[in-house]
């Protein structure tokens, strides 16, 4: 890049560190752009993803990335630490890019286009470090973003088509042309008479039901149609429209841990890359909020195992991060589980931010978060054992629901542990974070996702 401009290392440089960087910084949670907050109510679109179908438009606010060449499988087999082997042209992957310590940077979906040609799609973390070593490596590739973030000027649409009802709207709206497409394979067919695809990796899952829905997806110029023909198809069935308050809480019920921070702001070996960053990137801009503390920026930082990759890193080859990996493949490691929050807690805390005159941290309705990387202490006697991250309120399980990681020794079914809530020292007083007073709630932990009531 330009040497001229500032980066994201220059930022760092002028805040003191990356702390003080990533807790000052204005940006609050991760956004949906361009969608509704709500289509009909939350809630009710909450219910339609277990009891019929919903819909979300995903074109707005993710970024792809487009790399086509010779050496795209090389590419990637170096910086991702899965298997690749039998990925190609309608196969979908999981992308874990890790720094060259083996802690995790993000992770994305690759979607195959060719056996020459692929898109990553995620949150801006990972297909900008691909995108880096793309450039660095001198990999015979040729690299195509998709800087349309936020408006409807992108190559493409991408709609979520989820629930009990989703495939055979799906099949509908496709007039038989739909094949059976299997677990993170895509398939090609035709809605209204326009080529599309569709990855099969389910948003939200069903208890009993293996197949949920598809991800659809084709260029930006049949947008329109596809949509209406989905809508059409799905009139019978249920089918409801997803704004941006219920589609905040979908990454719960399938066990995502989004936005653990990106293993980029320290270490010598990632300056080059802190240094080819600009400081208008997502990664000079994201916050980091909540109450657990450190003064270590390592401390916030994962490895596969706390997200529950462990069991599909690839160790017998060499990829970046691959040697730290091998080393800490034996050590004791966090582990990703679910947090159920104690109701009676969350109501006296949702009451006290509301009308208390020693107010805690407000409690917004479904999605709670307040920082793009949320870091709540999870405590046993006292004591740190986790953090807990991404947090939603769920109509189908009644309650909230969060994702942490735990201490492995500390993990068992219903053991109760407890959440601070809220900042010390009365808050960060950054945009969003109000002046507040921390709170302790008690939440049980969970291996596998709460169920959904009846």
């Amino acid at each position: 890049m330009n040497a001229t401009l500032p980066t994201l290392e220059d930022k760092i440089q002028q805040a003191g560190g990356p702390l003080p960087m990533l807790r000052s910084a204005r940006y609050g949670r991760y956004e949906f752009p361009v969608l509704e907050p709500e289509y009909s109510t939350w809630v009710e679109e909450q219910v339609a993803w277990k009891k019929t179908a919903l819909f979300y438009d995903l074109s707005f606010h993710m970024l792809e990335v487009y790399f086509k060449g010779p050496d795209l499988l090389r590419l990637l087999e170096d910086v991702t630490a899965n298997n690749l082997s039998n990925f190609g042209k309608n196969r979908g992957k999981q992308l874990i890019a890790c720094n060259h310590d083996g802690y995790l940077i993000a992770d994305a979906i690759l979607f195959g286009l060719e056996d020459d040609e692929c898109v990553v799609v995620g949150t801006p973390f990972a297909p900008n470090w691909v995108s880096y070593q793309a450039q660095k490596g001198g990999y015979d590739v040729e690299v195509t973003r998709d800087e349309g973030i936020g408006t409807y000027n992108r190559k493409g649409f991408r709609y979520q088509v989820q629930g009990p009802n989703a495939l055979e709207i799906i099949r509908k709206a496709s007039a038989g042309t739909l094949p059976e497409i299997k677990f993170f394979r895509i398939g090609e067919f035709t809605i209204s008479g326009h080529p599309v695809r569709a990855l099969n990796h389910a948003m939200t899952k069903l208890p009993g039901v293996e197949d949920t829905g598809l991800e659809i997806y084709g260029p930006v110029e049949y947008r329109d149609e596809v949509k209406a023909a989905l809508f059409a198809a799905g009139e019978e069935f249920g089918l409801k429209e997803g704004g941006a308050l219920s589609y905040s809480t979908t990454g719960v019920p399938d066990g995502w841990l989004p936005l653990p921070l990106p293993a980029i702001y320290s270490s010598d070996q990632m300056q080059p890359y802190r240094e080819f960053l600009p400081s208008l990137a997502p990664e000079a801009n994201i916050s980091l909020g909540g109450s657990f503390a450190s003064d270590n920026i390592e401390d916030y930082y994962v490895t596969p195992w706390d997200v529950g990759y462990g069991k599909v890193i690839k160790l017998d080859r060499d990829f970046i991060g691959a040697e730290a990996l091998r080393a800490a493949a034996d050590r004791p490691h966090r582990r990703k589980v679910w947090l159920r929050w104690n109701s009676e807690d969350v109501t006296q805390t949702w009451a006290r931010s509301l009308f208390s005159d020693s107010p805690t941290k407000l409690f917004s309705v479904p999605n709670p978060i307040y920082s793009t990387c949320q870091y709540d202490a999870v405590l046993v006697n006292d004591t740190v054992v986790g953090a807990s991250t991404w947090t939603a309120y769920s109509r189908n399980v009644r309650g909230f629901t969060s994702m942490g990681m735990i201490d492995e020794d500390k993990v068992r079914d219903g053991a109760e542990v407890t959440i601070l809530w809220g900042e010390a020292n009365g808050g960060s007083h950054r945009p969003h974070v109000e002046p507040h007073v921390q709170i302790p709630i008690r939440a049980t932990i969970a291996t596998s996702a709460p169920e959904w009531q009846s």
